[in-house]
């Protein structure tokens, strides 16, 4: 072969070989321009799939709807059963009255009781340690006749065994000695019913003892037991007397009559106990002027407004009671004296007992004035009045 045949042949089969390299060489590059494509067409069907799911969710969302009403639904006769229960597991007759201790505290704390502990520890009974036991008595408003009998039964009655401290002795023996000077009075509430209707209390007392709010806690104590309560405004004379009655009688959810400023108060109280025995009312309980007891014209009017009551209602009034401020200590004494006199007080109201240390004056009312303690006050709440139990109040004045 001639050497320019094989030349023309080497350079045909070059072209061939750039031929199919450049085809190879294009197949790749088309090849991956139709990769991305297809990929690009992967991702737009999963968004798309994505837009599609998204109504899916819309039936999730509207089915959760039903499920708490259904769920609520079962749950309304589990959830009314329990308070229905409850409740009637809470209904108890009366108001919860606290215990005569609460309101002796400052007495048992800092009065007579905590000194006289104080005086006898460590000490032997003697002269000068029984004049120490009078001037703590007397300083302690017990009255000087009350003072005296303490006194007196120590020095006569009392003997030291010594087989407990000398203070825990006395304590011990002035309790066995309260006791006798209670037990001479019928205290506590007076026993109701009463033969006929209505009973009427007539409440009197200075101004400034807590009268009126006696009286409406009176009524709420009494209504609480049953009975058709109905108040009268008989200080008629007091700026506000009538209008704060009025707010206790509708806080305590009783009937009252009063009158206009300066109006009669025999007036008054006439057309109350009219009232309470034509409507058959079970108890009437009568304010009446709250000024100072040395006032005659006063004393007078308390004697009118009593007379008043047994005209319209047989032997009315069945009890006169005396309000009296425990923190007073002997003033208070005094002026049950004088309102005894007047209207022939038949039991005494002790208020404000848990503000004083002079709780003791409760056995100087018995035993100088020789009344009768009706209810104490032992707080402000209209549930913190209770009638008298000399066995509770001894109890807890010597604790």
């Amino acid at each position: 072969m001639e050497l320019s045949s094989l030349v023309a042949i080497a350079v045909v089969v070059g072209f061939v070989a750039l031929a199919v390299a450049a085809t190879i060489k294009l197949g790749k590059k088309k090849k991956g321009h139709d990769e991305p494509s297809r990929l690009e067409g992967e991702e737009a069907p999963r968004a798309q799939l994505g837009k599609v799911e998204s109504p899916k969710a819309e039936p999730i969302k509207l089915a959760s709807g039903p499920t708490p009403k259904k769920a609520h639904a079962k749950a309304e006769p589990v959830l009314e059963a329990p308070p229905k229960e409850k409740a009637e597991a809470l209904v108890i007759p009366f108001p919860v009255i606290p215990p005569l201790k609460v309101g002796l505290q400052r007495t048992r704390t800092e009065g007579f009781v905590a000194k006289l502990r104080s005086l006898f520890t460590g000490k032997t009974l003697d002269e000068r340690l029984l004049q120490d036991v009078e001037d703590v008595l007397i300083s302690s408003d017990m009255g000087v006749k009350t003072a005296s009998l303490f006194l007196d039964a120590l020095k006569s009655e009392f003997t030291y065994s010594g087989r407990k401290d000398l203070s825990d002795e006395v304590m011990d023996f002035l309790k066995v000695k309260a006791k006798e000077i209670l037990a001479t009075q019928a205290h506590g509430e007076i026993k109701l019913p009463l033969p006929g209707k209505p009973t009427v209390i007539m409440v009197v007392g200075v101004n400034g003892t807590g009268k009126t709010t006696t009286i409406g806690k009176l009524a709420h104590y009494y209504k609480t037991r049953g009975l058709k309560v109905l108040l009268a405004a008989g200080d008629t004379f007091r700026a506000a007397g009538s209008e704060q009655l009025q707010i206790w009688a509708e806080r305590v959810g009783v009937d009252i009559v009063s009158g206009p400023d300066k109006a009669d108060p025999g007036s008054v109280v006439f057309d109350a106990c009219k009232k309470a025995k034509e409507e058959d009312y079970d108890m009437l309980i009568v304010d009446t002027a709250g000024r100072l007891h040395t006032n005659v014209s006063l004393v007078d009017e308390l004697k009118k407004v009593h007379r008043v009551m047994g005209k319209v209602i047989p032997q009315a009034p069945h009890e006169v009671l005396l309000v009296l401020d425990a923190t007073m200590g002997q003033n208070a004494i005094r002026q049950a004296q004088i309102f005894r006199e007047a209207v022939n007080v038949t039991g005494i109201v002790l208020a404000k007992l848990d503000g004083t240390a002079k709780g003791g004056v409760c056995l100087s009312i018995v035993k100088d004035m020789g009344l009768a303690i009706r209810f104490v006050g032992i707080g402000e709440k209209v549930n913190d009045l209770r009638p008298f139990d000399p066995e509770e109040y001894v109890t807890a004045l010597f604790e």
